[in-house]
C-alpha cells in the first residue's frame, strides 16, 4: 500500500492509502475526494481524472500512453506535468505521491 497526498482544488490536502494494482484516480474515487470526476471509470477516454503530478514522482511511474497524450493536449489548463490519474498505477514499492488537482473549467 502506498499514501497519495492529494492537492485538492479548495486548498487542503487528503491524505489516501492506495493499494498496488489500484489507480490514483481510484484512490480518490474510493475516498469521495471532489476533483476527479472519472466519467469513464479509469478507460483513458475522458480526462476527467487530471491531475498534475509533483515533480519528485516523474519518473515513478510508466511514461504516458499515445492516447493519453492526445487527451491531455486538449484539456484547459494542461501542463508538462500533466497526467491522468487513471494511467496513474501504484506498484508494490511505489513511494508517497503527491497529486494537485486541478479546479474544474
Amino acid at each position: 500500500m502506498s499514501t497519495v497526498i492529494y492537492r485538492l482544488p479548495d486548498g487542503s490536502d487528503a491524505s489516501v492509502d492506495v493499494p498496488a494494482g489500484q489507480s490514483v484516480m481510484d484512490g480518490s474515487v474510493r475516498n469521495n475526494l471532489p476533483g476527479i470526476i472519472a466519467e469513464c471509470g479509469g478507460s483513458c477516454s475522458c480526462a476527467t481524472c487530471h491531475v498534475y503530478l509533483d515533480e519528485a514522482a516523474v519518473g515513478i511511474f510508466d511514461e504516458p500512453s499515445a492516447e493519453e497524450l492526445d487527451l491531455v493536449e486538449f484539456l484547459d489548463g494542461a501542463k508538462d506535468c500533466s497526467r491522468l490519474a487513471c494511467q496513474l498505477i501504484i506498484g508494490k514499492d511505489t513511494p508517497t505521491v503527491t497529486v494537485t488537482v486541478p479546479e474544474l473549467s
